[in-house]
Formats: C-alpha cells, structure tokens, sequence
C-alpha cells in the first residue's frame, strides 16, 4: 500500500484541508508530523465544518487511527480544548483512536509569554508569530530542557524540569522588564491535565511500524508550507519546524524508505501571512479581487493574507526541496473572469536573470519577478470534475505551470466542495 505525504508547496494556506479531509476518508492512520495548533485546516463532512488544529484530520472520521508525532509540539491546554470542541460537535475521541507520541514536546503559558514579549521588543522588526509560544518550545526542544508529553506520566520528576527551563527563559523576562514565572505557576496546572492526556501517551514509531507491516495506508499531513521552513524557508519570516516532506520522517519515527508519494498543495495564485519578502505580492485592486475572491483569511488567525500572482519559480524550488510526486492546484476557479494572468518565471537580481529565491534576506528583498503573461477565462470553472468542463486557456494555463515547475498536476481543485476535484493521479495508487 502506498503512504502519502501532504506538504504545502507555498507560504502555507494553499487548501490542504479539503485535499487531506479527501485523502484521509481513504487511509487507515493519519499523522501529523510537525507544528503547533499555530496552523489548522477546516473539513466540511456530511455540511459539518471542523475546524482542526492540534488534532489530526482523521480524527473526525470513524476507524482511523490518528497520530500526534513527536514532531509536533503541544499545547496540552489548547489539545484538550480542541478535543472537547470536536466531542461536542459528536465525535468520539479516545486512546483507541488518538495516539500521542510520549516523545513530543510541550508548549507552556511562558511560551506564549516569551513569544509576546519577543516581539513586543523587536517592534517594526517583529517576525508576525502567531503569540502561541511556537518557536519557544522548539527552542527548549533544541536545548534539550523542554518538557515532554511521558513527562506527564512521571510527577515526581516534573519540578526539576520545569525548574531548569525556568532558569533560561525567566533571567529573559527579568530583563525585558517583565515578571518572572515559578515552578509552582507552570507546574500546577500540568498536574491538573496530565490524568486526562497521559492514556494517549503512546511509543508512536512501534505503532506505525506496525501499521506498516499490516499493509495499512498512512497519510502524512503537514502544517504551513514549503517556503515558512525553518531551513528552507524565507528566514527569519518562517515558522520554527521543518515544514518539508523529510519531516514526515524524522517527526514521526517512520523511515523515509516508507514514504511513497509526495503530494505538493499548490495554490493557482500565492498568498501570505505575515511579514517577509513576497516577489509577485499585489497591491492593486487585482490582488485586493483574489483575496475577497479566495476569501483569504486564516482558520486559526483570521488574519488578512497578501495575494499576489503564482510564482512558479518558489513552486519549483519547493518541488525539488520537498522531493514533490504531483501537486494538487487549489483555487482554480478564483481565477474565473480575469482578462489576462501573470506567472513568475524568474527573477532579476543585480542586472542578471535568476530562477531561484536566494536564502540572503537582503537579496530577496531586492528581487524583481519577470513574468509570463497569458490570456484568461471568462467561463466558469466552478464545479468542474473533468478536463473537459475547463476552458482551453485554463487547461493552457495549468500545462505551463506543470512545465514551469517541472511536476505535474495530479489533482485540481474547483470549488470549496471535495466532489468538486478532477483527478489526474491518485496519490494513494501513484
């Protein structure tokens, strides 16, 4: 059986969540693999919309086995929250069906306290966090001091844990001029949850060694895109995991030999949250028409994304970094009614042509899109199933950016609606 890894190919917020949501109805276990509940994807099942964060999208359907990776990191307050949010819509969450790797990382309110007061102090400099403590806790993972999900399971150790992250990040507060934390602060409420989070403490790699063994498909879903790498991405505007398909491997236990096809979420135009470079952003009326067209605003943040033309050159890039099978094009039908469109093919860069984004922040500052221009549509492809019900210059448009990125189109996405997908390759036969 194949396993399926999903990956945003873009700055994040390409539609993952209908393409998981139909992906997931065919696997046997889901995984999330890395990030925070600073990321979520919506699944509409049966006119019931699900707003997930922390939660893997198998969790709202029935025989699947969902997994929380250890290269996740949780907010224990936020999971529990989820879960109640989630039961209360009527779905079943337990042991049997949510498994949490002992060896994931937590966020702690001192995360979040951290986070605010970071960037607090860095003012028009700031990177644009989500303030949910992120990058915090995966500092304290790196410096080998954070707290983990066994640690729950485990009070008599506990103080002195919190004991020594305490020592590191509150001589921070201190200086910033803000209180510092005690043990007892962030210990207690720890206490409180760990008897209703510690039953789904569970050795995740065995567990999908065994999955794997009984011929069962896994689907690997990510949170942000290829380009908010912490490696990869437009630091330092990037989020603080690796956002890539090799995560899929190091944050979940799973060998990459077991990784068998990489599906690229591609949005049919780009957007972005937050600060950072954005070569093809718009700030006419024509990026203002795709964002009130593509209803572009965050599920977790509802911040505003900046919208801009598709960039084939960062999509491209991404393929090769990501090792990308086939993408799935979001978003098509947002481009409905445009005269003409635009695809970055390259950059100029000091007088010369470029096709990739330099990781120099100074440099991709400078850089200055050269665009392609072709013709548009004015048909409707809302609703569109086939090949067929698209325009010639749609399907015109979707052959140049296959050959501009160098992939192809294995799944093409025409409205919200999952009936509402042409598929070209299915990943899970690939």
């Amino acid at each position: 059986m194949t396993n399926v890894v999903v990956v945003g190919s873009q700055w994040g917020d390409e539609g993952k969540g209908k393409i998981v949501d139909w992906l997931s109805e065919r696997a046997d276990v889901v995984v999330r693999f890395q990030g925070g509940h600073n990321a979520g994807h919506t699944l509409v099942i049966d006119g019931v919309k699900y707003k997930l964060s922390l939660l893997p999208s198998g969790t709202v359907r029935g025989g699947k086995l969902s997994v929380i990776g250890n290269g996740v990191v949780i907010d224990p307050a936020a999971l529990l929250e989820e879960m109640d949010t989630i039961r209360g819509q009527g779905v079943e969450i337990n042991p049997e069906n949510l498994a949490i790797a002992e060896n994931a990382c937590l966020i702690l309110p001192v995360h979040q306290k951290i986070d605010h007061v970071r960037e607090e102090a860095l003012g028009k400099a700031k990177i644009g966090t989500t303030g949910r403590g992120i990058g915090p806790a995966y500092e304290d993972k790196c410096g080998r001091r954070a707290i983990r999900f066994g640690d729950l399971a485990d009070p008599d150790t506990l103080p002195a844990k919190v004991e020594k992250l305490l020592a590191h990040h509150n001589p921070l507060l201190r200086g910033l001029g803000h209180d510092e934390w005690s043990v007892e602060e962030v210990l207690a409420p720890l206490l409180e949850m760990a008897p209703k989070l510690t039953p789904y403490s569970q050795i995740v790699w065995q567990l999908l060694d065994d999955a794997k063994s009984k011929g069962q498909r896994i689907l690997f879903e990510g949170a942000q895109g290829t380009l908010l790498d912490v490696d990869h991405g437009t630091v330092p505007f990037v989020t603080s995991s690796n956002t890539v398909a090799g995560q899929a491997s190091a944050g979940s236990g799973m060998g990459p030999g077991s990784l068998d096809y990489i599906l690229g979420i591609t949005k049919a135009y780009t957007t972005r949250v937050g600060s950072g470079p954005f070569p093809t952003e718009l700030f006419d009326e024509v990026g203002q028409g795709l964002g009130e067209r593509g209803h572009e605003f965050g599920t977790v943040t509802a911040r505003k994304r900046r919208c801009g033309w598709f960039d084939a050159v960062l999509v491209r890039q991404a393929v090769k970094v990501n090792g990308i099978n086939g993408i799935a094009l979001m978003k098509l039908d947002v481009l409905d009614g445009m005269e003409e469109l635009k695809i970055c093919t390259g950059y100029k860069l000091n007088g010369e042509t470029i096709k990739h984004l330099p990781s120099n922040p100074a440099q991709q500052a400078e850089v200055e899109p050269v665009y392609e221009v072709m013709e548009g549509w004015s048909d409707s492809t809302e609703g569109a199933r086939t090949w067929a019900d698209l325009p010639a210059t749609c399907v015109k448009y979707i052959k140049r950016i296959e050959e501009l990125i160098d992939t192809p189109v294995a799944v093409c996405s025409t409205s919200p609606e999952r009936e509402d997908t042409i598929l070209v390759t299915d990943p899970f036969n690939g």
